[in-house]
């Protein structure tokens, strides 16, 4: 490894800072992973207990859309301010959101909760490897942002563990709690650890383009939520809501083109290799959501294994997910060549998906940890060259705002996919059920039972499946068999929209790897030409 002197004056910056700039973004590095990790095995659990499993898919939409704007608004205020100002104010957003969390009595007020984390946390990975980017050189870059999956790793190896253990034992709210003292650590470290930016005289706000990027990625949002739950998907208000993301997205595009300081540099968006990483990262959260968030749907309710057993299930995808980037990094910086790597990533991540997409309830629990480890190890090398490939493809005065833009369009992702996948989720379910009823189960119960059966709570939650065999049980002509037979409908229709989910995401994902395979190779010695002279005031900064 390159010595610390010599690193020092590649960055400008002495030991010590380094030292402590390292301490600062790791240690940020772990808080974000925690929340990341930890509460995964524990949403179902959580929508369950607040009686929130109808807004489930906005639990991640909503929050997504604030992380997806906020990554590429604060991350180019960053490279105009300064990475320190904006690691703070995010910490600050990251833990009054997840106080407001701990507290809510609702799970409408928990997503509200989540959402100002998410302001918070949604720009804090970017902002990390951003600081790496100004700190080393590409070779020895490579490097740390592989070991920046450590705490990942660690996490990944006992949060969804200690998450299930907490629903299973005590109760989510402390999970939260739990946040907190990390989130603290860090409020502190950042001013110590992370250097002040310099001269910003002349640094204009798109306050333009911002605006437009938020009507853009909003409608987007709105309209796929909506689409097949609360209207159809050929509805005028679909429609509509569609047609204005796209006059939107057009005009963001159009304006970022004569902006002083666009939010998304033209020289970034018309980048073919971002272009080529961004949107494979853009639609392979589908896949990734569905592994994310509906398999341990799958687990706990088609499986019925527990919360805490779920997530010892899940353990391999999350461990081999955080660590595996840890060898990329080093492999990297020896070979300088990614394009292998990324071709056989989302090979493996692509017949991992398509393997769950057929699974049942007849499935073993071996094979429900294998297809998590394949995926896993898919995955793992995937971050890691996604941040190294975008930086090699930008001047480096927009580094920020590329990690921006990146982790922009797949947070959009991760925003997006909640809402496709939980309407074709909720349809299939719905058509499933009315198929598998026991036929008398109409007869017996009133209207509110039968509507409560529409949502899948009490195979999540064994406070609301009590209370469902409760109801039950208030009729005269109570048969115990024929509550069995209601339940096991349940868990047949839920493994029937979980099937269709997972093949959704398969082919998305499948779409994600030929787009990959596209991926022009980029030497790590080449100079990227900046096509944008600096401006007075700028080149005046950068000089000092």
């Amino acid at each position: 490894m390159t010595p610390a002197h010599d690193v020092a004056s590649e960055s400008r910056l002495t030991r010590k800072q380094i030292i402590l700039s390292l301490v600062s973004i790791f240690v940020l590095y772990f808080a974000m992973s925690f929340f990341l990790q930890a509460f995964g095995i524990a949403r179902p659990r959580i929508a369950a207990d607040l009686d929130g499993m109808a807004l489930y898919s906005w639990s991640l939409s909503i929050p997504g859309l604030a992380a997806a704007f906020v990554t590429l608004l604060f991350s180019k205020f960053s490279d105009m301010y300064g990475r320190r100002i904006m690691l703070l104010i995010c910490t600050i957003l990251a833990m009054a959101g997840t106080i407001c969390s701990a507290l809510a009595p609702t799970y409408a007020i928990l997503i509200v909760g989540d959402t100002v984390s998410r302001l918070g946390t949604g720009a804090l990975m970017p902002l990390s490897y951003a600081v790496l980017g100004d700190m080393f050189e590409p070779v020895l870059r490579s490097k740390w942002v592989g070991l920046l999956r450590i705490p990942q790793g660690i996490l990944a190896l006992l949060g969804p563990t200690i998450g299930g253990w907490f629903v299973d034992n005590m109760s989510w709210r402390h999970l939260y709690w739990l946040g907190v003292p990390f989130l603290v650590v860090c409020l502190f470290l950042v001013p110590m650890g992370v250097p002040p930016a310099g001269k910003t005289s002349g640094r204009k706000i798109d306050v333009l383009g911002a605006l437009l990027v938020a009507i853009a990625s909003s409608t987007t949002i709105l309209g796929l939520s909506f689409a097949g739950t609360t209207y159809p998907w050929g509805s005028v208000q679909i429609v509509s809501l569609l047609g204005v993301a796209l006059l939107f997205w057009v005009l963001f595009f159009r304006a970022e083109e004569h902006a002083e300081e666009p939010i998304m540099d033209p020289q970034v968006f018309r980048n073919r290799t971002f272009l080529t990483v961004s949107i494979s990262g853009m639609l392979s959260f589908i896949g990734l959501t569905a592994m994310l968030m509906y398999y341990p749907i799958y687990l706990q309710g088609v499986k019925n294994i527990s919360a805490m057993q779920s997530g010892q299930i899940l353990t391999p995808f999350t461990v081999l997910m955080a660590l595996v980037g840890l060898p990329t990094g080093f492999v990297l910086a020896k070979t300088k060549r990614y394009k292998w790597m990324y071709v056989s990533g989302y090979g493996l991540l692509t017949a991992a998906i398509f393997w769950v997409a057929f699974f049942d309830s007849e499935t073993s629990v071996f094979a429900t940890v294998l297809a998590a480890t394949f995926a896993g190890l898919g995955l793992g090398a995937i971050p890691t060259l996604n941040t190294i490939v975008v930086q090699l493809a930008v001047p480096k005065r927009l580094l920020g705002a590329s990690m921006g833009a990146l982790y922009f369009s797949i947070t959009l992702g991760t925003a997006i996919a909640p809402a496709v996948l939980g309407s074709v989720m909720n349809s299939a379910y719905t058509k499933k059920l009315e198929t598998t009823l026991p036929a008398g189960v109409h007869q017996f119960v009133d209207k509110s039972t039968i509507a409560a059966l529409g949502d899948p709570d009490a195979l999540l939650s064994p406070a609301a499946m009590t209370a469902l065999e409760s109801d039950f049980a208030k009729e005269a002509s109570y048969e115990p068999d024929l509550f069995r037979r209601t339940v096991e409908a349940m868990r047949e229709s839920t493994q029937a929209g979980l099937s269709v989910v997972f093949l959704l995401g398969a082919v998305t994902m499948l779409i994600s790897f030929l787009l990959i395979v596209t991926v022009p190779e980029i030497s790590m010695d080449a100079v990227v030409e900046d096509k944008k002279p600096l401006q007075p005031a700028l080149v005046e900064e950068s000089s000092e």
